[in-house]
């Protein structure tokens, strides 16, 4: 008797229903919006040394804590905010992460003060599509000419806490990049869950 064919594995995700679910439904899709862009910035830079699985899991508390991300309310947190949310275990508690937040709020209030967006600057660094996708994760870069000239504008900017390799993971992220392998499901369109 033959065994109905197993689905090809997602890129990563496949060992959580949180992890798949994000993968399959956020991870590389096109992301706008100030608050928006606040946010994936901020995860990745909280991401920094963990898994982005620990950040998911936090995600609504990080979401809570820093007021939705609008750039304005979290450019208004003060040094009492930061000690109060170095006692908050639904969080990851890095004060250099939490501080890098809030300046990184300061600074997209500083671009709309001078007439700009996140937005706007953060896609400008959108590099052209790819001829074919990845075939394997080896061929995944960690960073690209792309996102260390990300990296340095932002930094020029006031953002904080935000080098070439997380800037590349926020490309990945926000949908800049596509980096969803060959054989994902989410680009052969197989059902992951039913194996069809």
């Amino acid at each position: 008797m033959t065994q109905p064919d197993r689905p090809a594995p997602r890129c990563f995700g496949d060992d959580d229903p949180l992890y798949a679910a994000y993968h399959d439904t956020e991870w590389g899709h096109p992301v706008h919006g100030e608050a928006a862009l606040l946010e994936r910035i901020a995860l990745e830079g909280f991401q920094s040394g963990l898994s982005w699985l620990t950040i998911l899991r936090k995600r609504e508390a990080f979401r809570e804590v820093f007021r939705g991300f609008e750039p304005p309310a979290v450019a208004a947190m003060t040094p009492d905010d930061v000690e109060r949310l170095m006692d908050d275990a639904r969080i990851v508690r890095n004060r250099a992460k939490i501080e890098a937040t809030v300046a990184n709020g300061r600074a997209v209030v500083a671009l709309h003060s001078a007439g700009r967006t996140l937005d706007e600057l953060f896609w400008s660094f959108a590099p052209p599509p790819r001829d074919r996708r990845p075939a394997s994760p080896s061929e995944v870069p960690a960073t690209t000419p792309e996102s260390t000239a990300l990296a340095r504008a932002l930094k020029s900017e006031g953002f904080r806490f935000f080098g070439p390799t997380t800037a590349y993971a926020a490309m990945q992220a926000c949908g800049l990049v596509d980096d969803h392998l060959a054989t994902c499901p989410v680009v052969t369109g197989q059902d992951v869950a039913s194996g069809r």
